[in-house]
């Protein structure tokens, strides 16, 4: 069982960072074994610099669409959200937030 939640790898540098380990695999540079432990400490990284190195906070408003709860995992899909920062104010049509449980999945 993963120690981290494997959300980060569906950003934009998670997919790169799979692409890469894909194609260093298909060209027999390194294992799938070491693919995966990459992997984790990705997963590993990400998790703690987001819990230890973000210290901004942003209210966001918007219209609530769907909100699912599944495995201890909230999903929530806002229609039209603004999100307000210090200074800066930003908009888009549609976002989904996928929140998780602060501990650890088998803790």
């Amino acid at each position: 069982m993963p120690l981290y939640y494997e959300l980060y790898r569906k950003g934009t540098l998670g997919a790169a960072l799979t692409d890469s380990l894909d194609e260093l695999i298909q060209a027999g540079h390194i294992t799938p074994q070491l693919a995966i432990q990459v992997l984790e400490q990705y997963d590993k990284s990400m998790s703690e610099a987001l819990s230890n190195k973000v210290k901004s906070k942003a209210v966001i408003k918007g219209n609530l669409r769907t909100y699912r709860f599944c495995d201890d995992v909230w999903t929530f899909i806002i229609k039209d959200p603004s999100f307000k920062f210090d200074h800066e104010m930003a908009t888009t049509d549609k976002i989904k937030i996928v929140a998780c449980n602060a501990r650890r999945p088998g803790e």
